[in-house]
């Protein structure tokens, strides 16, 4: 196990700054700005935001990115926007569906070592380099979250959003998972380990909601969301 030296630590410079310190006043106006243009742009939209999450991995010819791709495209077609966090998989779906049935198809892109680059069917796109401001665009803006299966990213979300509505952080919304295959094991998992040992209350499990089925989906949404 990697341990400190103490006595490397005394002999250096008290003050010893890297230049991600040295930057980080003038950071602020990049964070600054990004707010600024999300808020502007997304503020000008005129018709109710869902958001639409999943795994940037799925493949096309995957049974999840078919079912986002018509899910979004009905969506769309019932006069609902869709917003994705603009790359590929199960955000690439979403976004086609809702393009191609004439709908507004949102894109907040982020900068990001691999697998992120921003899909061709984006028709509003947005471009952040910090996470935690493209996710205030997706909580601010986004009517509710529908939560395809998806890896670490979509998990952060989609807890993120629950403990927003959690503590009263944020007006309740609806949070949907679509796969009770995928989620099955998780939400067997909170109930066993957190509702079990009381750290949060059975209540809590009532703000997801699981579906397998499209126009169950859509029902739900026009339902709790208004046009």
């Amino acid at each position: 196990m990697h341990t400190y030296d103490r006595r490397r630590i005394k002999s250096e410079p008290k003050y010893c700054l890297d230049n991600s310190v040295v930057g980080d006043s003038w950071r602020m106006f990049r964070i600054m700005s990004e707010f600024v243009d999300g808020f502007d742009a997304l503020s000008a939209i005129d018709v109710p935001v869902v958001t639409i999450y999943g795994s940037a991995r799925t493949a096309p010819e995957d049974r999840y990115y078919q079912l986002t791709e018509e899910l979004a495209g009905k969506l769309a077609q019932a006069g609902y926007g869709i917003v994705t966090g603009g790359g590929p998989g199960i955000m690439e779906a979403a976004n086609k569906g809702a393009a191609e049935a004439g709908g507004v198809s949102i894109g907040l892109n982020i900068d990001l070592p691999h697998e992120q680059r921003p899909n061709p069917y984006i028709n509003f796109p947005l471009h952040f380099k910090y996470f935690f401001v493209r996710k205030v665009m997706f909580m601010k803006y986004s009517m509710a979250f529908i939560c395809m299966p998806g890896g670490f990213g979509s998990m952060d979300e989609l807890f993120e959003s629950l403990t927003l509505i959690q503590t009263k952080s944020v007006k309740p919304f609806p949070i949907i998972l679509v796969g009770s295959d995928f989620w099955g094991g998780l939400l067997g998992w909170i109930k066993d380990k957190f509702i079990g040992s009381k750290t949060i209350a059975e209540d809590d499990l009532l703000l997801i909601d699981v579906m397998d089925e499209v126009e169950d989906i859509i029902s739900y949404i026009k339902k709790t969301v208004v046009v």
